[in-house]
């Protein structure tokens, strides 16, 4: 056991001190690599005062270098790929990122009167900076000298034509308009409430939003593409001594990979997808192992997170869909009594003074509707005539049923009686008949019957309207479902009343079913069980 463990160790020591040092030279290449391919391009914005014509150093760089070079704005403008310049499709970026500011930093830290100097450096380098660009556009080399206070000037370099130098020149050249913004942009560092260190802090921004107007913008370097191999080490003779442990640690580490961390990796990004507020964010699952549960278990809190939020984004219309039904009664009869249509009577003025009861129920009820869910909604219960309630119930919307010109009739050979909360009841008939007048078009019907055998009263609200689909039928009384997403008279509102109906009558011992035909109509079917005699 001495011996294995001693062996063991030494081994891992070698190899520990033979990668880190491979690692090491790698990576100080890389930095190499970087520096060199940052710097020339640095260089050529400074230099040339545009990045039109960097391609071809691009180009250049990723021949010599052997190395993919992808070049963007800030804001993800791609401004050269070597893959694209190669003919190639561009490859999924990789990690390593460096961003390139040619814009040159203004020094003024010997400088006496700052602002006529800050004013000074902005205007050469705007006019110098054009200058430079158009040269580069029409062909010419461009020189830089670094002049005072860190601000460049640039000229032509080699052969080069005079007259298209001195029109390059002529149209650089600052507006008295262009000097004036400038000063303007100067003067609002001026504060005497502060010290010099932040009037020349304020300077030096202002001198790069200036510059940064007209001259080359900063750019993103990114090299490799995603998924490139790595240098693989070179063990040598190492691998002989290491062959044992090597090919344990790496049976050991593909096993873990494949079965444990590859899914991590997929849970772990996925997770970090839904923090950042993408609620589609799923994984793949496969097996039966504990990870594929957890994945699963994700998918499902993911599910239920989606569900939430969409829920949450149509409360406020569900609440306006369920208090419009009663606010549409007290409307329509308050516009008749006022326009004369009809005369005020007491039995009016009740039927008023319920609408309003129930509004007030109603926003009870939305308040409540956590209590619902959970049966324990509270119910005013007492012995009901049915018929009389379906009559109730036509009173209240015959206004809105005449003004669509749809006919709402009531059909009852008799006394129906149950032990209900009328309220409730009422509830639920409103929220069918409203939703089945705006599924009726003018001069379709509404009716609303009921019939009673020993054990139930069936109550059935049946329309002549455009109907429902086949697929939706499953759907009509889940919360929040809507037949159409639009919100109007004929496509109703949010779908939250027919998942309250469903809830009352449930908590009443009843059912409630629904059958309909696309152009014919749809029939909501009540049963209610009946009062013992």
């Amino acid at each position: 056991m001495l011996v294995a463990v001693s062996a063991v160790g030494a081994t891992a020591w070698i190899v520990l001190r033979q990668a880190s040092q491979q690692i090491t030279d790698s990576e100080t290449a890389d930095r190499v690599v970087i520096d060199q391919i940052t710097n020339q391009l640095r260089e050529y914005g400074e230099t040339h005062g545009t990045w039109e014509g960097v391609p071809s150093l691009v180009f250049d760089l990723g021949s010599r270098t052997g190395q993919r070079i992808h070049l963007a704005t800030e804001q993800g403008e791609v401004v050269s790929d070597t893959d694209t310049l190669d003919g190639i499709t561009a490859r999924p970026l990789g990690s390593s990122k460096t961003l390139v500011d040619p814009r040159p930093k203004l020094d003024l830290t010997e400088v006496a009167e700052p602002f006529g100097a800050t004013n000074r450096a902005v205007s050469t380098y705007r006019s110098g900076v054009r200058f430079a660009a158009c040269l580069t556009r029409a062909g010419f080399l461009v020189s830089k000298v670094t002049g005072a206070l860190g601000v460049p000037t640039f000229q032509p370099a080699g052969e080069s034509d005079p007259a298209i130098v001195k029109d390059c020149a002529f149209r650089s050249a600052t507006t008295g308009e262009e000097n004036l913004s400038i000063r303007q942009r100067t003067e609002a560092c001026r504060d005497p409430n502060i010290g010099k260190p932040a009037t020349a802090g304020c300077l030096s921004q202002a001198f790069t939003d200036l510059i940064s107007q007209v001259g080359p913008v900063p750019l993103l370097i990114t090299l490799g593409f995603e998924g490139e191999p790595q240098t693989p080490l070179s063990v040598g003779p190492i691998l002989a001594a290491a062959a044992g442990v090597a090919l344990l640690a790496l049976a050991g580490t593909a096993l873990l990979s494949r079965r444990v961390l590859r899914p991590i990796a997929s849970l772990t990004a996925a997770a970090g997808r839904l923090g950042r507020g993408d609620l589609t964010s799923r994984v793949a699952v496969a097996g039966s192992d504990e990870v594929a549960q957890l994945g699963r278990s994700f998918n499902r809190m993911a599910d239920s997170l989606q569900r939430g939020e969409e829920r949450q984004r149509r409360l406020v219309a569900d609440v306006a869909h369920e208090l419009r039904t009663p606010l549409a009664n007290l409307r329509g009869y308050l516009e008749a009594l006022k326009d004369g249509v009809i005369e005020p009577d007491p039995e009016l003025f009740a039927s008023l003074h319920e609408e309003a009861v129930l509004q007030q129920r109603i926003v009870n009820d939305l308040q409540d509707l956590a209590l619902a869910e959970a049966g324990t909604l509270a119910y005013h219960r007492g012995i009901i005539d049915l018929a009389e309630v379906l009559e109730t119930t036509r009173a209240a919307h015959h206004a809105v049923a005449e003004s669509a010109g749809v006919q709402l009739v009531v059909a009852t050979p008799g006394p129906a009686q149950v032990y209900a909360d009328p309220d409730r009841l009422r509830q639920v008939l409103g929220n069918l008949v409203t939703n089945a007048l705006r599924a009726t078009s003018a001069g379709g019907s509404v009716t609303l019957s009921s019939a009673v055998d020993r054990t139930a009263v069936v109550v059935r609200v049946a329309d002549t309207g455009t109907g429902i689909a086949p697929a939706s039928l499953p759907y009509v009384f889940d919360r929040f479902w809507r037949a159409d997403s639009a919100r109007g008279r004929r496509t109703g509102g949010s779908g939250l009343g027919l998942s309250i109906a469903r809830q009352i009558v449930t908590d009443h011992g009843g059912t409630i079913t629904v059958a309909s035909q696309l152009g014919v109509g749809t029939t909501f079917t009540i049963t209610l069980p009946a009062l013992r005699t």
